[in-house]
């Protein structure tokens, strides 16, 4: 298996695929027409030195997700809002800059309550135990079991939304399509079918990996200051997310039977978050792909290396 650098996410009955800077968003409109749109992407910092500075590389790549990723949700959405389509070009513009606020609105939002629902409550159910058990240890690991149940639970909930399934189809039609070329098989229907719904390199896996290595580092907090163990959780996020981001991009890139391991937790999450899509929304995720990715010349290199190994 290759590592084609390629990456993704579903959104409103379409698919966003991102390379490098570049990234393009394929959505089946109402008509049944596939409109793709393909541009460029910077980030939020164009310093390439700074982008390559470990663990900092994922604070910025996970600001750089939310944000691009509300861009792209709110493009697809854009071709099922009746009202938008009677809008002059003047108040389309408009609409469109007062969408960019509350987009940058949205995403601080959603921060904020990530940080609430999956830090802070579980260490504030976590208190109610002192009252029997003295080691911080133990309280850090039962607090960590809390975050991976309220985990596990919003997600089960969110996969029962109707229109959700649908994006979780075409999130398996996202990683079907990136499987289908990094194993050297051509990119069409008929292969991105046979292709798995899972892939280590996954958002979802990103989150569960937040989650745990949480346990692990909220656990080293020594501190009789509520206040401060309090602070720390919150100083610690960046921290923690950046090393979550290092861990999936050493498992993009490693076959190593304990790099598997540690993988199949979040592999098992997207059980619930990839669903297995219709050749129509297969036909979305290629266009994405073939937008922004040459994978005909990348699909001979796999191949080549799979014929070197096997001789």
């Amino acid at each position: 298996m290759g590592y084609s650098g390629i990456g993704g996410q579903a959104v409103m009955e379409g698919v966003m695929m991102k390379n490098g800077i570049h990234y393009a968003v394929a959505v089946r409109k109402p008509d049944k027409e596939i409109v793709v749109d393909a541009r460029e992407y910077p980030g939020i910092v164009k310093n390439q030195k700074i982008k390559k500075i470990p663990i900092l590389r994922g604070v910025i790549n996970f600001i750089d997700s939310l944000v691009l990723g509300m861009r792209t949700l709110m493009y697809s959405a854009s071709f099922f809002d009746e009202e938008a389509k009677e809008l002059s070009e003047e108040d389309q513009k408009a609409k469109e800059k007062k969408e960019s606020v509350a987009m940058g609105f949205t995403v601080f939002l959603s921060v904020i309550l990530a940080l609430v629902i999956f830090m802070l409550l579980p260490y504030g159910l976590s208190l109610f135990f002192k009252k029997w058990i003295a080691s911080p240890t133990l309280l850090a690991l039962i607090e960590g079991v809390i975050r991976v149940v309220i985990f596990f639970i919003y997600i089960v909930a969110i996969t029962c939304m109707e229109d959700i399934k649908r994006v979780y189809m075409y999130h398996g039609a996202e990683h079907k399509c990136i499987n289908c070329v990094e194993h050297g098989l051509d990119l069409n229907v008929e292969n991105v079918k046979k292709s798995s719904r899972f892939h280590k390199r996954c958002g979802t896996s990103f989150l569960f990996l937040v989650v745990f290595i949480s346990i692990l580092f909220f656990a080293c907090i020594r501190t009789d200051s509520a206040i401060w163990r309090f602070s720390l959780r919150i100083l610690l996020v960046p921290v923690i997310a950046g090393v979550a981001y290092e861990f999936l991009r050493l498992a993009g890139r490693s076959e190593n039977a304990f790099v598997n391991l540690l993988s199949k937790p979040g592999l098992w999450f997207q059980k619930f978050t990839t669903k297995e899509p219709d050749e129509d929304m297969i036909e979305v995720a290629i266009a994405s792909v073939e937008a922004v990715f040459d994978w005909k010349p990348y699909v001979e290199k796999v191949r080549g290396e799979g014929a070197a190994e096997a001789d």
